[in-house]
């Protein structure tokens, strides 16, 4: 048998993980860096406090804001003439780390140095480095980052604020000219931000340039506010109530000409507008294109809430005992339940499938920002990986941080146990640096532009031939015809069936050509508007928006397959490789059983072996439930990182208290006779009367 024989057949006791090399493997390319971070992290004047009041809270975000340039914990990503290292995957992956001490602290200083500082070093000049990057670095200067509005948050191009030139003065005047263009939701803007970047429609000689991004002074010496500058504070959140979010508007503020960030579109004393890049609208996604950093961050930091929340539960479900199912003198682990396992162990698979695509990102996002491959179709995919990622992960860390929650009882909705307050502090993560939905759009935009792209210069003979495989392809699976052959190769053989899903090529097969399906399902329906007027073309697309979303969510579970398959390869010791080819099994399977409608009625999977699917998932959980501990372990997270009670092993001495208390007393003469015992007794001795 060989290591990834069928879970009905093949040993179960065979396999181990070796922790060590499975941590190095998920630690990945920049494993010291997320050490030292982690080292940092282990004091605890960064950890969270709960029931902190609102304010206290946002001093105490401040102070530990302060203690990270104190240990030299935010300068990775900022050119060494500054005092950076250059070296923009390091700063992701370090940065990631901070949730594991505070949300709210990793979005602050996200605001601060990630957002409020790349916005200077990505879109300004190497001026505006030289005069405002140092005390962005050291926090001399708090900032924040001022795009979102009342009336457009995703849609930053519509964004009501205006910068107007007057080339007499030489300046820009700023302003709000309507409530809805109020700039909200602005970390550090409440309290602590004395300048920001400010994202408004550039208007010169009478022309909308579109939306550019302007370096402005918010407060003066005295932390009040500058005249013309409105401030006012967005109150207590649902979540991340150390991060100081509020709202500014406009009152015609002058700023000096120098102050537009103008590496992509700048203005002469005499107001005439230039560029290097003609188009408006590449101008504005390349400007955009620049702060992507953002959403990657994000969506590391949502698969480190998602590690933490798996360690507390599985750790709890591994020492937690309840009901006598299999012996009268000792109650059942949870996690030796199936239910319990089929809560936990999938979405453990997804979390370290997110991990393997978190690395692929981080990688992308290097090459690109390192300058190793900046070109424009890199670009392109960095900011599709990311809008893919990011979305998948802050759902899947909601969705295990309140299963983990639910799994634990009680004690999971404990506030020392962490899990309520993560939820609630990631909450807006699926809000914030784009709406899920709306990235998702993002996706399947450039899917079908793929697919369009793909036949641009084709001629009508290889196009005609295309379709009429693809269609002779939907009509065999549509019609049953592979479908009726399925069922005769299965039937009368459950594991032939079940280990038909286990094939690497089947589970590719599968989640592939789902997508390539979806695809050409939507496509097929746009393309006969394409050439209609934009309302009608817009009407087409609304009237199909969910299945674009669908589309997008399907291509993101393939790319988390595939990064979890290449994953594999790069792991030597035998025992872990087996383990981590049955999570992926189960990531793909699980995957596949959650869209099961879908591939029925397309024809791609048979009924006979659709009935085998959750059985065969069912067992191979099973099969890594004994090793669920070993892998939440490798996660690397040390005490001082997880810090929850539930993962303290204070369960499991509570347990072991408890059944040697129960083995005295048998053992003793003072045990109490049970009332079920002695009313057997009495039943027996009145029968032999």
């Amino acid at each position: 048998m060989g290591a990834h024989d069928d879970a009905t057949t093949g040993p179960i006791d065979t396999a181990a993980v070796d922790k060590s090399h499975l941590e190095e493997l998920m630690l990945g390319r920049w494993a010291e860096t997320r050490r030292t971070a982690r080292a940092v992290l282990r004091d605890p004047m960064f950890h969270k406090v709960e029931n902190l009041t609102k304010e206290d809270q946002r001093e105490r975000t401040l102070k530990q804001s302060h203690a990270l340039v104190e240990a030299n914990a935010v300068h990775r990503a900022f050119p060494e003439e500054f005092g950076g290292d250059n070296d923009h995957g390091a700063n992701i992956a370090a940065f990631e780390e901070l949730v594991t001490a505070d949300p709210s602290l990793q979005i602050k200083s996200g605001v601060q140095w990630g957002l409020f500082g790349a916005a200077v070093l990505h879109l300004g000049s190497y001026e505006h480095q030289k005069q405002w990057l140092p005390g962005i670095m050291d926090l001399s200067v708090p900032g924040a980052y001022a795009m979102t509005e009342f009336g457009h948050g995703s849609d930053v191009a519509a964004l009501g604020t205006t910068a107007t030139y007057d080339a007499a003065a030489q300046e820009f005047v700023i302003n709000t000219p309507f409530e809805a263009a109020t700039k909200r939701y602005l970390g550090n803007a409440a309290l602590h931000a004395t300048a920001a970047v400010v994202f408004a429609q550039l208007i010169t000689h009478g022309v909308n340039h579109g939306v550019h991004c302007f370096y402005m002074e918010i407060r003066d010496a005295d932390g009040n506010p500058r005249p013309g500058v409105t401030i006012n504070d967005d109150g207590h959140k649902g979540g991340l109530n150390g991060v100081d979010n509020g709202q500014l508007s406009f009152d015609h503020v002058r700023i000096p000409r120098f102050n537009l960030l103008n590496r992509y579109g700048d203005v002469a004393e005499d107001g005439t507008y230039t560029s290097s890049i003609t188009s408006p609208g590449r101008r504005f996604f390349t400007m955009l294109g620049t702060l992507v950093q953002g959403r990657v961050s994000l969506s590391g930091a949502a698969i480190a809430a998602s590690k933490l929340a798996l360690i507390g539960a599985v750790t709890y479900g591994n020492e937690r005992r309840q009901f006598n199912a299999t012996s009268t003198t000792e109650e059942e682990v949870l996690l030796d339940y199936q239910l319990h396992q089929r809560r936990l162990i999938p979405r453990l698979a997804k979390t370290v499938a997110l991990g393997f695509a978190q690395e692929k990102l981080l990688g992308k996002l290097d090459e690109v920002f390192s300058g190793k491959d900046d070109s424009d179709e890199n670009r392109q995919e960095l900011e599709t990986l990311a809008a893919a990622v990011k979305a998948v992960a802050t759902w899947h860390s909601l969705d295990t941080l309140q299963e983990a929650r639910e799994a634990c009882g009680g004690a999971g909705f404990i506030s020392e146990n962490r899990f309520t307050s993560l939820r609630a502090d990631l909450d807006v993560y699926a809000t914030f640096e784009g709406d899920n939905n709306v990235l998702l759009q993002l996706v399947a935009k450039r899917l079908l532009a793929d697919y369009a792209a793909e036949f641009k210069n084709a001629d009508v003979g290889a196009l005609a031939s295309y379709v009429a495989n693809q269609a002779g392809d939907r009509v065999m699976h549509r019609f049953g015809l592979r479908r009726a052959l399925q069922g005769v190769r299965d039937t009368g053989d459950e594991r032939r069936s079940a280990n038909w899903f286990k094939q690497t090529e089947v589970q590719r097969e599968l989640l592939a050509g789902r997508v390539r399906q979806m695809v050409v399902d939507v496509a097929g329906e746009l393309r006969p508007v394409a050439k209609l007027p934009a309302e009608k073309q817009a009407k087409a697309f609304n009237e199909h928006q969910f299945e674009i979303i669908n589309t997008a969510k399907a291509h993101t579970d393939l790319l988390l397959w595939e990064a979890f398959t290449d994953g594999l390869e790069s792991i030597q010791d035998q025992g872990t490789r087996q383990v981590m080819t049955w999570l992926r099994d189960i990531y793909a399977l699980t995957t596949i059983e959650e869209t099961l409608d879908w591939y029925l009625v397309n024809g791609r999977i048979s009924a006979q072996r659709a009935r085998t699917l959750s059985p065969y998932i069912n067992r191979l959980v099973a099969r890594v439930r004994p090793h669920a501990q070993d892998v939440v372990d490798s996660f690397g997270y040390e005490p001082e990182h997880i810090r929850m009670e539930v993962a303290s092993g204070a369960e499991s001495r509570r347990q072991e208290q408890a059944m040697e208390h129960y083995r005295k007393l048998r053992a003793s003469s003072e045990a109490p006779l049970d009332e079920k015992t002695l009313l057997e007794r009495e039943r027996a001795a009145a029968s032999r009367r």
